[in-house]
């Protein structure tokens, strides 16, 4: 067995050092997208060293379409960076996490943004198209992404094979190549916000399924306390914010107390302060929410301007 792992070593280790200089190149040119959700901007800013700050605000995207980087850092007068991941829960954005402290120096202060699907397992993997030009070679990145509704198993490890089968990225691909780097970018310092009305999406997710019971999955929960840890360790606070969420969301999650619940205990049991916005005004009023979990444009700069002053009163 050992010989015949060593010849298929021998035979691959060619193919990759032929392949490898064309997949740099066609991962340099994906780089190059902007478009919804912006992700890849995200990832571009950690590699590239231009995330580094003194705030880092971590979550879904009920943290970077609802908190303003722009706000905080005005109001409390440090440089702030948005790595919300959208449709990604807490192992995601842990990743996220392990790849910026990387390359960046670990930050003053970090904002968790936690909600219903933070610590709940998921079947597949959202966006998976956002860690192609990253994941080669990268065992921190491979370890979550390779996964039955992922990349094989294979693809984290000979260039160009993971793009087969994304014939959209590879004319998103051709086009960068040809027209070159937009300069208009989807998001500022992580957030965009957005300029939507109340949708009828609540409607539609109740028809489907009348109400939503999850489960904590404890291996997430780990991560979270690896999170803990490093923090104390790096001697930099951590705070939980969960964000304005309209009643009708709030409602929709069967367990949304017991959830809500574990991340009070975690956050007393290591003397985290834990910012919960679920009973503001706003929470019941449509105008300031593009759906039930998301807060609008204007929502956002209402919310953050309070969450800034409450962060303020924190770290002094």
């Amino acid at each position: 067995m050992k010989q015949f792992l060593i010849r298929v070593a021998v035979f691959l280790l060619p193919i990759a050092v032929l392949l490898y200089p064309l997949d740099v190149l066609l991962s340099k040119w994906y780089k190059m997208t902007h478009r919804y959700p912006g992700e890849l901007e995200v990832w571009n800013a950690i590699y590239d060293g231009t995330a580094q700050c003194d705030m880092a605000v971590y979550g879904s995207s009920r943290a970077w379409v609802q908190i303003d980087p722009a706000i905080l850092s005005d109001s409390l007068h440090c440089k702030v960076y948005n790595f919300g991941m959208d449709g990604q829960n807490f192992l995601m954005q842990y990743m996220r996490h392990s790849e910026f402290v990387k390359h960046n120096p670990f930050p003053k202060h970090i904002v968790l943004s936690v909600d219903v699907f933070s610590l709940a397992k998921k079947d597949g993997i959202y966006e998976v198209k956002q860690f192609l030009p990253y994941v080669l070679w990268n065992r921190n990145m491979a370890s979550v992404t390779v996964h039955e509704h992922g990349f094989k198993w294979v693809d984290p490890f000979i260039p160009l094979v993971r793009y087969s089968g994304y014939g959209d990225v590879l004319r998103q691909i051709e086009t960068n190549a040809r027209e070159g780097e937009s300069q208009e970018q989807y998001r500022t310092n992580g957030y965009r916000g957005m300029d939507r009305t109340w949708s009828n999406d609540y409607k539609k997710a109740t028809e489907q399924q009348a109400s939503l019971q999850l489960e904590i999955d404890p291996a997430i929960q780990l991560k979270l306390e690896s999170l803990i840890r490093e923090c104390k360790e790096a001697g930099g606070n951590l705070t939980f914010v969960y964000c304005p969420e309209h009643i009708l969301g709030q409602q929709y999650v069967t367990n949304r107390a017991e959830i809500i619940n574990t991340f009070r205990t975690i956050a007393q049991q290591n003397g985290i302060q834990f910012l919960d916005y679920s009973y503001l005004p706003i929470c019941n009023d449509t105008s300031y929410f593009y759906n039930a979990s998301h807060l609008n444009r204007a929502g956002s700069m209402l919310f953050s301007t309070e969450l800034a002053s409450d962060l303020k009163r924190v770290y002094k």
